[in-house]
């Protein structure tokens, strides 16, 4: 590999391209479910990848979702990603990609369409991608039902998992996830005449008021500790009549599998507050914490680079969202992550990433992905550099 200041220009000529790609890739809305979305994109990033590595895709169909494979034979280093998006279709209609000044906008554009733009512009600048898999997902934002047993096998074929989702708004990678958890908590009350008869009701919506309030304290957010939060709610069916039915998702947080495990117990131990009433619990743990001890060799590694590249100091951060880098280093696979865009505001209407830093980002990338291919991985080397 030339110095990596060489692999910096060549990035920076490449961003007219990258920025062109970007564009594409937000018009190409990916919701995540909408199985024809999913494919229309999935078409747009196998001739990007077909063009980048001189490798056909493999399309992985799981329950209808698409995901994208390029798997290589001896695979030192796997890039991951995902294509879907949390915004439902024609979002686009109201919100196209925009620039302003170094600032892009648009549906999924940091969350995660640049990482996947500067993902292909770093392997575009490498010789040798020979021992590089690549994979890129379609359900992410819905929990990787689908695809999770497909990263967890491609993880474990792969010395180091590089994970291309966004940075830090600041820049920094990241080491460090929470762990999540996802539960649906289903009331069946009994129906009745609001007006005439609501005593001889079981009111649902009260009885999962009663389960929402109580479930709010164990939330510690505020002191950098668990979070518990209801968010989808849904009850009744007319205005006059006793609810029979209620529902509530409930997402969970923690910075470890224990605390975890203890907000499971809580919530599957519910017992119904108003007489007759019953509880149903579905869901359960998602995704284990990401260890920042299996990311520290890895950044280790892209700090040498980032050095050599004269783009600053790079920091791991500790982040309380989950990613599928949680799912790689719960295997033990080496996992540093936040490797793609540096912007902010992902699943907002405000979502943006910061064009004028692409090109650093796919160089660093690069360096990286030539390091650890170059390294034998199994012998702790990683943080050396390549002779």
């Amino acid at each position: 590999m030339e110095h990596p200041r060489a692999l910096l220009d060549a990035a920076r000529r490449a961003q007219p391209e990258a920025i062109h790609r970007l564009s594409l890739l937000v018009a190409a809305e990916s919701a995540t479910g909408s199985v024809p979305h999913l494919e229309r994109c999935a078409d747009l990033l196998t001739e990007w990848g077909q063009q980048t590595l001189h490798r056909r895709a493999q399309r992985v169909v799981i329950d209808g979702m698409p995901h994208l494979l390029w798997p290589a034979a001896h695979q030192r280093v796997l890039l991951l990603g995902h294509f879907d998006t949390v915004f439902p279709p024609d979002t686009i209609r109201a919100r196209p990609f925009t620039i302003s000044g170094s600032v892009a906008t648009g549906p999924g554009v940091c969350d995660m369409k640049a990482g996947i733009v500067q993902m292909f512009t770093a392997l575009s600048m490498l010789e040798d991608t020979s021992s590089v898999g690549i994979l890129l997902t379609s359900d992410e934002e819905s929990g990787s039902v689908t695809s999770r047993e497909l990263i967890e096998q491609q993880a474990r074929r792969s010395g180091a998992v590089l994970v291309c989702e966004a940075a830090t708004p600041d820049g920094d990678v990241k080491v460090a996830r929470k762990g999540g958890s996802v539960y649906h908590l289903t009331v069946k009350g009994r129906a009745a005449h609001a007006g005439a008869e609501p005593h001889r009701g079981v009111n649902a919506t009260v009885e999962v008021a009663h389960h929402v309030l109580a479930l709010r304290q164990l939330d510690a957010a505020g002191s950098g500790g668990t979070s518990v939060t209801p968010t989808v709610l849904a009850a009744g069916t007319t205005t006059n009549t006793v609810p029979e039915r209620a529902s509530v998702a409930i997402d969970v947080r923690a910075w470890t599998g224990a605390e975890l495990e203890r907000i499971d117990r809580v919530i599957r131990a519910l017992a119904p507050v108003l007489p007759e009433a019953t509880l149903t619990c579905d869901g359960g743990i998602n995704r284990y914490p990401m260890s920042p001890e299996l990311a520290q060799p890895l950044l280790a590694v892209a700090q040498s680079i980032a050095a050599q590249l004269g783009i600053g100091t790079l920091t791991g951060a500790r982040v309380a969202g989950a990613s599928d880098g949680n799912f790689t280093a719960a295997l033990g696979v080496p996992t540093l992550d936040g490797l793609g865009a540096v912007g902010g505001g992902a699943h907002s209407p405000n979502e943006y990433v910061e064009l004028d830093r692409m090109p650093e980002r796919a160089a660093l990338l690069a360096g990286i992905i030539h390091r650890l291919s170059t390294k034998d991985l199994a012998r702790g080397s990683l943080s050396s550099p390549s002779r």
